[in-house]
């Protein structure tokens, strides 16, 4: 039994949690899914220009834990932007801290990707899922 994921710490949680592209039907579009820390990951290292060290003391994870994550948050966007496909900001083990380092809103959120936790896009295994039916 693979042994219980540490909790990462994240600054903030995503402003929007859903992207797609402009002009292109919600109806049968592909996405992918990117976990909450994905995003921070990116967020310290691609927008702050932290190097990797500060930003995996800043989540609380080793370097090569940040460094796995960041290139596969990196991968899953990269994909998404080439295909054309939708990107669902959601799932991780993560907590949101604040800017005075004190924990906001409940302990640890565990939340699994891929299984009919949002949005109606679900899909085991790659990360791509269906977009859900068009609201009219």
């Amino acid at each position: 039994m693979p042994r219980p994921r540490i909790c990462r710490r994240v600054g903030q949680g995503p402003v929007h949690t859903f992207y797609k592209p402009q002009g292109v039907p919600l109806e049968g579009l592909t996405g992918v899914n990117l976990p909450v820390e994905g995003l921070e990951a990116m967020r310290l290292v691609d927008a702050e220009g932290l190097a990797q060290d500060p930003a995996a003391e800043r989540m609380g994870v080793s370097r090569p834990t940040f460094s796995r994550i960041l290139s596969e948050a990196r991968r899953i966007v990269a994909r998404a932007l080439c295909n054309g496909w939708a990107i669902h900001i959601d799932g991780g083990s993560y907590r949101v801290i604040g800017e005075d380092s004190s924990t906001q809103g409940p302990g640890c959120r565990r939340r699994h990707q891929g299984r009919g936790g949002g949005r109606g896009m679900a899909a085991k295994g790659s990360g791509e899922r269906q977009a859900p039916p068009a609201k009219k």
